[in-house]
């Protein structure tokens, strides 16, 4: 009984919705302030937590590419990088990513990582325009080898949600590097 009692609170409390609140963050690829509100016209806000130096990130970056390109004019994708090393810089970050197209936010006081909850590079977050978190965690099954990905967890969130359904995985555990607090 106690099993049963502790499995349905469980699923009460993972049934609730997260809801972020915006956040204000310097774009590093051109300087300009970007805050999540003025992407809630979008369908949907992809948040990505990356890094400069993270293997796993760079693992990613094609993947990325694909899917920005692939959701274009429907989902908003915004990269954040709550580092705080050195080579983790809004100076660094200006020179990274920059051919994904998408900001590149800088949120070296971890106010955003705190918001979301983020605690691994790359960790993904899918919004709704009402700011609640409908899908977060991995990008898919396999961070080395993207040919042998069998399950795309954020293009499968991201597919079922545009489409008005329920994304059956909200939440998948994240393969990457740790994000260190300060």
């Amino acid at each position: 009984m106690k099993k049963l009692i502790f499995l349905f609170f469980l699923a009460a409390i993972s049934a609730k919705a997260q809801q972020v609140q915006n956040f204000s963050l310097l774009n590093a690829n051109d300087g300009s302030t970007v805050e999540l509100n003025q992407y809630t016209s979008s369908s949907a806000i992809v948040v990505v937590f990356t890094s400069n130096e993270c293997p796993y990130d760079n693992y990613y970056k094609d993947r990325l590419k694909k899917l920005i390109d692939q959701y274009k004019g429907k989902v908003q994708f915004l990269l954040i990088n709550s580092n705080v090393d050195p080579q983790e810089s809004a100076e660094k970050m200006a020179i990274h990513y920059t051919d994904l197209g998408v900001p590149y936010l800088s949120d070296k006081d971890q106010k955003a990582m705190e918001n979301f909850g983020a605690r691994k590079s790359p960790e993904v977050f899918l919004i709704s325009p009402q700011l609640n978190v409908v899908y977060s965690g991995a990008i898919d099954d396999n961070p080395q080898v993207a040919t042998d990905t069998k399950q795309n967890y954020l293009k499968d969130a991201i597919d079922k949600f545009l489409a008005g359904q329920k994304i059956e995985v909200a939440n998948n555990r994240v393969l990457g590097c740790t994000i260190k607090r300060k």
